[in-house]
């Protein structure tokens, strides 16, 4: 699992234009990553519009934002274009990412046990070193905090 202090993983992800990204892109600029379970699903669609709603201050940090599921490209592009999304989407498909970030965890809904995406969002400085990591995320007021802590690192 990782870890505040950890370097942030060299994992590979597709973004929705199809091309692969990697978090160790984004080395030299600070980057909110966070990982949700599913486009278009209640909490995930309030979680993408309040970070899409703060944007332009995440901006303004100086600091990327990126969403990330296994849901495919298409389906990022279908969740953006329907919500007016401002924060780019990237597919995680075969789980490596959600693996090494130790979002991929045992879920339980109605008695039943199965694997999913765990709400988790992670800031990494501009070394590309993980400052902060909030796991078990609760969408109210998520955005704002994540920006306040953003704000808060040179």
């Amino acid at each position: 699992m990782l870890n505040e202090g950890d370097a942030v993983p060299d994992v590979k992800l597709e973004a929705a234009d199809g091309k692969t990204i990697s978090p160790a892109d984004f080395k030299g600029n600070k980057l909110v990553l966070y990982f949700y379970p599913k486009d278009d699903t209640s909490g995930c669609t309030r979680e993408a519009q309040d970070f899409s709603a703060l944007a332009e201050e995440f901006e303004k940090a100086g600091t990327w934002l990126l969403g990330v599921s296994k849901d495919d490209p298409k389906s990022h592009s279908k969740f953006t274009e329907k919500y007016g999304l401002k924060v780019p989407l990237a597919s995680d498909s075969d789980g490596s990412a959600c693996e090494a970030f130790g979002t991929w965890v045992e879920k339980s809904m109605y008695g039943r046990k199965y694997m999913g995406i765990e709400r988790a969002t992670f800031l990494v400085d501009r070394d590309g070193v993980v400052k902060r990591a909030w796991r078990k995320v609760k969408v109210p007021g998520h955005a704002e905090e994540v920006l306040e802590a953003a704000r808060a690192l040179p």
